[in-house]
């Protein structure tokens, strides 16, 4: 049969190039083609829905095909052909089947380029735009690295490469300043679909989880899961607290992370600009647990409801304003870290409420 418009090899080639450098499928974007070409043809041949427009995979020539019905003679060329005619397209044609009728519309070459070529480079930013979403969906709770375009008070917009990251002002450290052409790490959050269709990527640095993955990156054990991170809180740009913890006897899950002479430690904490990091080793027995969670407090005693999930930690009278911390700060990271509810007591207000509970049982 013969190949309407010119023979596109040079497409196809370019096509298997982009389905090997950048795994767009070339099926799908000779679909889109098809689909462009069909498009143009229909909007400058007014032609009917029986029209169809298929592209050889491997040469790129391109024909156009109308759907007739045999009769015996056509009265409606646009949807009917002659029993004659048909039998020169299929020996085998009947009078009320269909054949496909080879369409050789004038100028079609020229008129469709110009629009298909636009529909075209379209399509292929959309497929491209879909492997990026699909390859940054995949890093979602990884750390990414980028430049800084722009930075105002309620965004920071982000150059990752090939797509921008967006740090919203919920999702950066209030203590830290953006400057652009800076270069920042933050923790991919999610990736949305942006007004274009163009994949955007939420990245934050206020996220407990980039502390996380910060010391995944900078400590082997936890990478390898020789040490366990069991649970992090935060109050971003001030302080962090991390439970760790190790199945292995011989192994110090704190002093790991830490470090010796806390270098591992400080290159997280140079990462945050300052933020103190508390390390503490989680423990399966709440009260000791909790003690931990309060460092740098000294404890006395933890009096747990387990039902609850409730404490009343009694601390040094000269330990309550360093277990509670500046602005409740200790106490509201301990009690996140742990989520346990966290009540803390000096040793003289303790004393005093046991004395005030002893008062009311006599009177009783």
């Amino acid at each position: 049969m013969k190949e309407q418009a010119i023979d596109n090899k040079e497409l196809i080639l370019a096509l298997e190039e982009l389905e090997k450098d950048k795994g767009i499928k070339k099926e799908y974007l000779l679909e889109s083609i098809e689909t462009a070409l069909l498009t143009a043809y229909k909007r400058n041949f007014d032609a009917l829905d029986n029209v169809k427009v298929v592209m050889n995979p491997e040469t790129g020539a391109t024909h156009i095909y109308a759907t007739k019905e045999v009769m015996e003679h056509a009265n409606d060329p646009a949807l009917e052909i002659s029993l004659e005619d048909a039998l020169k397209i299929n020996k085998e044609a009947k009078i009320g089947e269909t054949v496909e009728e080879e369409i050789v519309p004038r100028n079609f070459g020229r008129i469709a380029a110009q629009t298909a070529k636009q529909v075209i480079i379209q399509k292929l930013r959309e497929a491209e735009r879909e492997v990026i979403y699909k390859e940054f969906n995949d890093r979602k709770g990884e750390i990414v690295s980028g430049i800084i375009q722009k930075a105002d008070k309620n965004i920071v917009v982000m150059d990752l490469g090939r797509l921008e990251g967006i740090m919203p002002t919920k999702e950066q450290i209030p203590t830290e300043k953006y400057r652009v052409n800076d270069k920042i790490k933050g923790y991919v959050m999610d990736v949305e679909r942006g007004a274009k269709g163009a994949p955007q990527v939420i990245v934050s640095r206020s996220h407990p989880d980039f502390v996380r993955k910060l010391l995944e990156l900078e400590i082997p054990e936890i990478y390898e899961g020789v040490i366990e991170i069991k649970s992090v809180s935060r109050d971003a740009g001030y302080r962090s607290k991390v439970a760790v913890y190790s199945p292995d006897p011989n192994i110090d899950p704190v002093g790991s992370c830490v470090g010796q002479r806390g270098v591992r430690i400080q290159n997280v904490i140079n990462e945050l600009n300052g933020e103190k990091i508390d390390v503490i080793e989680w423990n399966e027995d709440p009260s000791i647990y909790i003690s931990s969670a309060l460092l740098p407090a000294k404890i006395l005693a933890v009096d747990i409801k387990e039902d609850e999930k409730f404490a009343q930690v009694i601390v040094p009278d000269d330990q309550l304003s360093l277990a509670i911390g500046k602005s409740g700060q200790n106490a509201r990271l301990a009690a996140k870290l742990t989520n346990w509810k966290i009540d803390i007591k000096s040793e003289t207000q303790f004393r005093e409420m046991l004395e005030k509970s002893q008062e009311q049982n006599e009177e009783e």
